[in-house]
């Protein structure tokens, strides 16, 4: 018998019984959450799930006691009961106490507001937050 050769059949794992083949949960498979979906998440939890993102950029930097992020998010509302969220999210932004785990919020501000009249009202609002790393 030579060296690459095997009696063992290559194919048996797929004839064999399905029961005693390991199945991993599918929750493990999830992908992780990065700090801008969990930014992402806060400001739409914030507008009670009117607006749509249209882009966020997320920018890293670090000063000599401090490190963090700065996320630039542009969201979009159409219709009036979605731009009344959008106004409301202008109104409570700078004083919210975000919840984002291993983080803390120093500063978030609404940097651009666009609002278009006319048969669907649309409102684009452009929210900057400074994110610190905590601990």
């Amino acid at each position: 018998m030579m060296l690459t050769e095997s009696l063992r059949d290559p194919f048996a794992h797929i004839f064999a019984d399905c029961d005693s083949i390991e199945v991993k949960s599918v929750a493990a498979l999830r992908p992780r959450r990065t700090l801008a979906d969990r930014v992402r998440a806060a400001l739409m939890a914030l507008t009670g799930g009117s607006g749509t993102v249209l882009v966020h950029t997320e920018t890293a930097w670090a000063s000599i006691t401090f490190a963090g992020t700065r996320h630039e998010v542009v969201l979009e509302f159409c219709g009036a009961d979605a731009v009344a969220a959008g106004e409301a999210l202008i109104e409570r932004l700078p004083d919210h106490e975000f919840a984002i785990a291993r983080q803390l919020v120093a500063d978030a501000t609404i940097n651009a507001v666009d609002h278009r009249f006319g048969a669907m009202e649309r409102l684009e609002v452009t929210a900057v937050l400074l994110l610190l790393e905590d601990g």
